[in-house]
């Protein structure tokens, strides 16, 4: 066809071979002749106006051409005359209909969803053969949704209702069967069985008569013919202003709120079930509007009628509010927060009111929308399916959330914690109602529910101080009834914060197990160590085990046990237990990574493989800023414990080379190496300085000087008895300079007045004495202690050979390449136990029998703890506790 389509200047040439070519071939010879006139009348026709300008001589042959062509046809028999040859006449269009229709037939829009609807029923029996219930219950809900578009008033297509009626039998069947030989099912198949179940309760109601008239007569009902009613027409809708002032559901600006097929809602208490049902099943479904579903049900909330209503009504729309915190980076709003608040105190009301209303897990679910439920004969309330536990723990978790999505140096963070107050008073009415629930036999309240409120009951007073607990309790009671009282925490003992904390966790203890229990054991030993009661916390924590098999339980728990591990530590400082506490802080401090075992912050390392997954699961278990524990504190105390314990050992390996080296807290080394290779040091500016130079003031004997370094560090203000803290720190470092002094120059010495090292030190002589008693006791001073002349005097050791010196040196880096060795296996085998056990028997084997220190044992394989909770019996405490 292109040909036809070009200019009408190059016509001349190259159309007249294509037309010779086209017109060639087979015809009379008249036909022949007319050739060239036809050629002419089709150039005219296909060329437009570009023919136009052509000369008036073709015009002339071509109004020739065209009377020829005119009395030719009328020859040949009422053929078509010009350019309408070209045309299709109706004859021959009615003729390619016929044709057209012969091979394809056009359906209809009710004959495609009837179509539609017989495959969907096929699909769904074929499921019932091989009981495929995942497969029928998504066929079935197909099913009922094309239904709706061909049902015509009440009555349902016969094919619908045949297989609906045939797959209830089905279904009974199935369960029966269930009941009689009980056979696993895997899980698709026993969540589909479970979705058919309800979707056929509700839905078979609706067609009972037909369902009920087919079951009669099968072959009756499906032989006789349907009525068919037309449908009406859908009339549009009018809006008047007097109308819109009628409607019920009407808003302050003249609108009204419109449903499906542009009827105005009416909400009053007969139809407030059915919205409920309508939205609960809207819920999670793409491109469902929460807020609009949230104001319809502020509504129905208003004009509920009844407590069931008001209670069914309560539970839906904070669930529907909990739906807008849904996403894992966003929190929940805070006005929805708030009204999330308010409307479960509000429903924790109702239900204290109305107690024969309760809301339990694990009750059937009330089908009938039409009517709201009566209790039955029998039974003395009516129950209501539903979870308060759970709304309590979603808006602690929403809370929680949204403190971790503020900024905590500003004022909004403070106005946020004040919320945790009513919060408080939510939890504890929670408490509340389910010992009420627990005090009727008849009600089947599980445990767990209980445990798992007094948990997070527990879980915002573990941290605080005592006069904070007691304010939070004082507020609460204030909220509650004087004729109410609490069976597990009694009102009149609401004033003892450290006795509330002991009787909810000695609940715990003997109603629970698992990881409720363990939380329970580390919140108390985490309150009692807050409070300065080391010796209590340290036995329990050693009691417990729970440093056995911490890494077996989930990350907040682990983290839960790291805190509670660091408290017990600067607990033992406050105390002035030197040892204890270095020992207890090196498992988390050593480490490196205070902030991430102490849920405190995310540490972005410089070759880490961390996936944006992993990354945003560690920003989730980040704690609030109220309950973090001052990092820069915890620093300190352990850099300033590592210190006193450091340099005398320093000191004693220094002078004696037959003592065996060790080292105590590698961290605190690096540090110190650092800073005496720098060459020129200036005045502290950091708290790591000053321990550094307090460090090197105490090597060289300089205590008054390195007790000034200590005492400037402005820290220790944040803890309580400042003064006390400092007074213990003097006094300790008075006792490692005695230390130092006695470990460096022993050698030059034969005998030494205890009256001297009295005043050197600034300490009474029955203290010179102990301390030196202790140290000749532990085999770490080769003297002997003259009482009568109050004298040390100092046993000259047998000087080494060169070949021992050698060989004492040769022994210890053997030892070191043994460590290293075990550190890289066991990092290979990720902490196996067989590679954990034969280093423990290495280093035991290594310092058998010695004891250094003041306390504990001072000497042997310093084996390096894993953080995150392990081999918490070794080392300090358990010491403390041999000893």
């Amino acid at each position: 066809m292109s040909r036809f389509f070009r200019g009408g200047d190059d016509s001349s040439s190259e159309s007249s071979s294509d037309e010779e070519e086209l017109y060639s071939g087979s015809g009379s010879e008249d036909e022949q002749e007319k050739k060239p006139e036809v050629k002419k009348a089709a150039n005219k026709f296909l060329a437009g106006s570009d023919d136009s300008d052509s000369d008036s001589e073709d015009e002339s042959d071509d109004d020739n051409a065209d009377e020829e062509s005119e009395s030719s046809d009328s020859d040949a028999g009422q053929q078509k005359k010009g350019l309408s040859r070209f045309l299709v006449d109706q004859e021959s269009s009615e003729s390619e209909e016929e044709e057209v229709e012969g091979t394809t037939k056009v359906k209809s829009a009710k004959d495609k969803r009837f179509d539609e609807l017989e495959a969907t029923v096929n699909a769904i029996q074929n499921g019932q053969k091989i009981n495929d219930w995942g497969s029928i219950s998504n066929e079935l809900e197909k099913l009922i949704r094309q239904v709706a578009k061909l049902q015509v008033g009440n009555k349902a297509p016969k094919l619908f209702i045949k297989c609906i009626a045939e797959l209830e039998d089905f279904m009974n069947e199935t369960l029966a069967k269930q009941k009689v030989t009980p056979k696993k099912m895997n899980a698709t198949n026993a969540r589909g069985l479970n979705a058919v179940k309800q979707r056929i309760k509700k839905n078979n109601k609706d067609y009972q008569d037909q369902i009920d008239a087919f079951r009669k007569n099968s072959d009756e009902f499906m032989e006789s013919d349907e009525e068919v009613v037309q449908k009406p027409k859908p009339t549009k809708l009018k809006f008047s202003a007097a109308a819109a002032g009628e409607a019920e559901g009407e808003d302050d600006e003249g609108f009204a709120t419109v449903g499906k097929g542009g009827r105005t809602l009416q909400f009053t208490p007969e139809s407030i079930l059915k919205h409920l049902r309508t939205i609960m099943e809207s819920r999670g479904k793409k491109n469902t509007d929460r807020l609009e579903q949230i104001k319809i049900m502020e509504k129905l909330l208003e004009v509920a009628a009844t407590p069931y209503q008001k209670i069914r009504v309560l539970m839906t729309l904070i669930s529907a509010r909990f739906d807008l915190g849904s996403g894992t980076a966003t929190s929940m709003p805070l006005e929805h927060w708030k009204a999330a608040e308010s409307e479960l105190a509000s429903l924790l009301k109702t239900l204290e009111t109305e107690k024969d209303h309760v809301v339990l897990e694990g009750v059937e679910e009330w089908d009938d929308d039409e009517k709201a439920p009566v209790i039955a004969e029998g039974e003395k309330y009516i129950k209501i399916p539903g979870s308060i536990v759970s709304y309590i723990e979603r808006l602690d978790d929403e809370l929680t959330r949204s403190l971790q999505a503020i900024d905590p140096h500003t004022s909004e963070y403070i106005e946020r914690l004040t919320d945790e107050g009513s919060l408080y008073n939510i939890i504890f009415q929670g408490l509340l109602y389910y010992e009420m629930l627990q005090k009727d036999a008849t009600l089947e309240v599980p445990q767990e529910s209980l445990n798992r409120v007094i948990q997070r009951r527990l879980d915002h007073v573990y941290f605080k101080p005592s006069q904070v607990i007691k304010i939070l309790e004082e507020n609460s009671w204030k909220q509650i009834p004087s004729a109410l009282d609490s069976s597990i925490t009694p009102r009149t003992e609401a004033n003892d914060a450290g006795h509330l904390i002991n009787v909810l966790c000695n609940y715990l203890f003997e109603n629970s197990d698992g990881i409720i229990r363990a939380r329970a054991m580390l919140c108390q030993i985490y309150f009692l160590a807050l409070h300065d009661d080391y010796y209590r916390a340290r036995d329990m924590m050693l009691t417990s085990h729970l440093q056995e098999n911490i890494t077996n339980f989930d990350i907040t728990s682990q983290i839960l046990y790291n805190r509670t591990l660091v408290q017990v530590g600067l607990c033992a400082f406050r105390k002035g237990l030197v040892y204890d506490a270095q020992n207890t802080l090196q498992e988390i401090c050593g480490s490196g990574r205070q902030k991430e075992l102490l849920a405190q912050g995310v540490m972005i390392q410089r070759y880490s493989t961390v996936t944006p997954e992993q990354e945003r699961l560690e920003k989730q278990r980040q704690l609030p800023f109220h309950m973090h524990i001052n990092l820069e504190l915890l620093e300190c105390v352990y850099l300033t414990c590592s210190m006193l314990l450091e340099i005398p050992l320093l000191a004693q390996t220094g002078s004696s080379p037959d003592v065996k080296k060790r080292v105590i807290s590698k961290t605190y080394r690096r540090m110190l190496e650092y800073h005496e290779r720098q060459i020129f040091t200036g005045p502290p500016e950091n708290t790591r300085d000053h321990v550094m130079q307090a460090s090197k003031a105490l090597a060289a004997g300089e205590w008054k000087k390195a007790t000034t370094f200590i005492h400037e560090i402005k820290i220790w203000e944040l803890m309580p008895n400042t003064e006390e803290i400092k007074t213990m720190l003097a006094k300790q470092i008075q006792e490692e300079g005695l230390r130092t002094y006695l470990f460096t120059y022993a050698p030059f010495y034969d005998t030494l007045a205890v009256e001297t090292l009295s005043s050197m030190f600034e300490l009474d002589t029955r203290k010179v004495s102990a301390v030196v008693s202790k140290m000749i006791s532990h085999e770490e001073l080769a003297a002997a202690l003259d009482q009568v002349t109050e004298t040390v005097i100092f046993r000259k050791g047998v000087e080494l050979s060169r070949l021992q010196s050698l060989a004492l040196t040769l022994s210890d880096k053997a030892s070191a390449l043994i460590e290293t060795n075990e550190r890289t296996l066991e990092q290979r085998t990720q902490g196996s136990t067989n590679a954990f056990n034969r280093r423990e028997q290495r280093g035991g084997q290594r310092g058998g029998g010695q004891r250094g220190g003041r306390g504990g044992p001072r000497t042997g394989g310093n084996t390096q703890r894993q953080a995150g909770g392990t081999q918490f019996t070794g080392g300090a405490l358990g010491a403390a506790v041999r000893g």
